[in-house]
């Protein structure tokens, strides 16, 4: 009996295996494709260059074999699986097409097709006399294709012969001859002249060639010149249009602000016409001012056409966010042949709009809530493409268990910004590039209420400059910037808690913040192809230097005010930066640390409140949750209270690094190491072991976890799953908890486990 039920498990094993490697509903006279070997001989080729080569054929030969894992083929198991399907929706069909996918067969491999793309290739990197011989090799229902090369001597380039006539087009391509990608003594590779054609096609656009191409461009080769040598002949195809060999410049420009795609003419009312500066603006309703166009349209009458001029115009154009639709041409002026007349039909966005958004969200303190949000916008507001922003919002957190039960918080507030696109400023400020730079006026209100506990009106006003260099450079200036918060209905129990915790009165003091901060970001993650991409984010932040100056504020334990409130005086620094190692499209691994400091002095003892460092939570230490380390060896679990005590700081170190890889479709997963804590400047009785010392390696918290990321497209969806390796603060003389990691205890699991759910990921 037992022996029969081993047949039975065997037989169901071996079911299984070969339903999931692929091969068992393969079509009768056909076999499965599992991919291709590539054996290049050894030959004089160096064993470098042979596996370069190997990469990048690898890259070309097509079709792709189905992925596979240990020889399992999940994806046509579940193709198979789903069967037929009718429908182009719904759960089978997102099983066979999404998940699944179809078996390729070897009936789809075009041997010659691929053995003429090994051979162009190998040609085209300077082995001339290549052999290429392409079979297969047939083992059961599989079948694995083989490319087999032979390569012989690669040729190198003798020399590079630009034009020599001595036309205008011929003389602005000798004079990029010195920065030429050619050089005399490298292999001969068809990339490379590509390469050359489309630096040149790109210079002459600078300089004024509008309609030339790089298709106009013949790259020449000569090998019988020497032994494996060539000679590249640089020249202008005789076949090349008259228009595309003259030098343009800029003569009028003309925009239409008002343009409507579905109107098939343009309105030519010279009532309609207004010439302002370099420009001639046709507007039937005017609606924009010209000083739009001042710092958007940067050509100038009689300069030569230049594509990065072109470029950075139709960018700051895009960029004011005021046009749904922007459109230019150029044409060759009628009276003058060699010069262009510059088009730009622009298409408005509506002038206002409303949106309403209804926000479901949870953190890892166990509070989960709603918040409805209700915005207003004018795009043009003051006919100079200002935009006008009024929005209201209200909302309500509850915890359903934990430390905070019935503590909800229940919010409501408003606020109204106005940006103009351009510098608002006494001092002269120009910004370069392709984006339109930003002064930004706004101010705002909110009222929070936690019940049983407290509540505070906030308000604030802020007044700054955003401009970005290029895509990568962006600054922020917040020229002035306040902050005016105050409590009212504190309740008997949260002065109960302040008797036993002083550094809670700080919450509901009144705090008056009157400063300036500017922050400035550097990024080059738009950048795909890149093995290492970094971002780096660093922002200063001042707050009553003048004020203090002025009233001779120098004692915090007697501190000016204005208007019965004392102000805050502090210096505030945090710099954040963030590296990514791309192994390959679907792998990563990412890193960031984040140093910030914060020092109060003059009319201030403390950061206020909302300035001071806080660490832990789904986008910071994952193992603990928000708020809940430091300062230092503090350990606020031991702080008998109602609700949270306040663990805040002055100083703070973060780290975090992930491994980032894909496992299947849309879900990828993440194996990740967070450490970090908060000090605080001055020693503190209330939080014992919070100040900063030498020995502060020796505080820092360490989680580790791992995690599945669901890319929908739309949004991505983090789930993490993460424990603590290292406490800041000890227990039973050991800060390290490895020993004490037990999955199986049930109890260990309840107080060290921590499960964060977020969108997006951390960083």
């Amino acid at each position: 009996m037992i022996k029969i039920s081993s047949y039975i498990i065997v037989f169901f094993l071996v079911t299984i295996f070969l339903g999931c490697s692929g091969t068992g509903k393969i079509p009768e006279g056909d076999l499965l494709y599992v991919g291709h070997e590539i054996t290049i001989a050894k030959g004089d080729v160096p064993k470098g260059k042979r596996k370069i080569i190997k990469t990048a054929l690898n890259d070309l030969i097509r079709p792709i074999p189905n992925k596979s894992l240990l020889g399992i083929r999940p994806g046509i198991f579940f193709y198979n699986l789903a069967g037929k399907v009718t429908k182009e929706k719904g759960f089978w069909y997102w099983l066979k097409y999404k998940i699944g996918e179809a078996p390729v067969l070897m009936s789809t491999v075009n041997l010659e097709h691929n053995k003429d793309v090994v051979q162009n290739y190998v040609e085209n990197n300077g082995y001339f006399n290549s052999e290429t011989k392409a079979d297969s090799i047939k083992k059961d229902k599989k079948a694995t294709a083989t490319y087999d090369i032979n390569l012989h001597n690669l040729y190198k380039v003798r020399s590079v012969i630009f034009p020599k006539d001595s036309t205008v087009l011929s003389n602005e391509i000798n004079l990029l001859k010195k920065s030429s990608v050619l050089k005399t003594g490298k292999a001969y590779n068809l990339d490379i002249i590509k390469t050359e054609r489309s630096r040149i096609d790109a210079k002459l656009k600078e300089r004024g060639f509008y309609y030339f191409s790089e298709d106009y461009l013949l790259v020449q080769v000569d090998s019988t010149v020497a032994t494996h040598e060539v000679d590249l002949l640089l020249k202008i195809k005789n076949e090349t249009p008259a228009k595309a060999r003259i030098q343009y410049k800029i003569n009028d420009v003309f925009v239409y602000p008002s343009y409507n795609l579905k109107r098939d003419t343009i309105s030519k009312n010279k009532q309609d016409t207004l010439h302002h500066k370099n420009f001639t603006i046709i507007d039937n309703r005017t609606v924009f001012k010209p000083i739009i166009f001042d710092k958007t349209l940067l050509f100038k009458k009689g300069e030569l056409y230049n594509r990065t001029t072109h470029n950075l115009s139709l960018n700051r154009l895009i960029t004011l966010g005021t046009f749904k639709f922007v459109n230019n041409e150029f044409k060759v002026n009628n009276s003058f042949k060699d010069q262009l007349d510059a088009y730009y039909y622009l298409t408005p966005l509506p002038k206002k709009s409303i949106q309403v958004e209804a926000l479901a969200k949870t953190n890892t303190a166990n509070y989960s809530g709603t918040e409805l949000n209700i915005n207003w916008s004018n795009r043009n507001t003051f006919k100079g493409a200002e935009l006008l922003s009024v929005s209201a919002f209200t909302g309500v957190e509850v915890q359903v268990s934990g430390q905070n039960n019935g503590f909800n918080v229940y919010r409501f507030g408003g606020d109204a910004s106005l940006v103009w696109p351009r510098f608002i400023s006494p001092i002269r400020m120009n910004s370069g590039g392709g984006f339109v730079p930003n002064t930004k006026a706004s101010i705002g209100y909110e009222y929070q209420l936690r019940t049983k506990l407290y509540s505070l009106k906030t308000f604030n006003s802020s007044f700054g400059y955003s401009w970005k260099e290029n895509e990568r450079k962006e600054h922020n200036l917040n020229v002035v910037n306040i902050a005016y918060t105050s409590s009212n209905n504190v309740s008997d129990l949260y002065l109960s808690q302040i008797a036993e915790s002083p550094s809670l009165q700080s919450i509901i003091d009144k705090q008056l913040i009157f400063g300036t901060n500017y922050s400035y970001t550097y990024t080059n993650t738009m950048l795909k192809n890149k093995k290492n991409n970094i971002y780096f984010k660093g922002s200063l932040d001042f707050s009553g230097n003048a004020l203090g100056l002025l009233m001779g504020a120098n004692n915090n334990a007697d501190p000016k005010s204005i208007f019965g409130v004392p102000f805050s005086q502090y210096s505030k620094v945090e710099m954040e930066f963030r590296h990514y190692y791309n192994f390959n499209s679907e792998t990563k691994l990412a890193s960031r640390i984040i140093v910030g400091a914060g020092l109060p002095y003059g009319n201030s003892k403390n950061l206020p409140y909302i300035k001071q460092f806080f660490i832990g939570g789904t986008s910071s230490i994952r193992a603990f949750r928000a708020r809940s380390i430091g300062p230092g060896t503090f350990n606020g679990s031991t702080v008998a209270s109602s609700f949270l005590p306040d663990q805040s700081g002055d100083l703070k170190l973060e780290f975090s690094t992930e491994l980032r890889a894909k496992i299947y479709s849309f879900v990828k997963g993440a194996v990740f190491v967070d450490a970090g804590n908060i000090w605080l400047l001055n020693k503190s009785d209330e939080k014992p072991g919070g100040q900063f010392t030498s020995d502060f390696l020796n505080q820092l918290a360490v989680g580790t976890g791992v995690g599945l990321r669901f890319d929908f497209s739309f949004l991505i969806l983090r789930t993490d799953l993460a424990f603590p390796l290292r406490t800041p603060y000890a227990t039973n003389g050991k800060n390290w908890v490895l020993e004490k990691i037990d999955f199986s205890d049930k109890s260990w699991r309840s107080n060290n486990l921590i499960f964060n759910i977020a969108i997006g990921y951390p960083f």
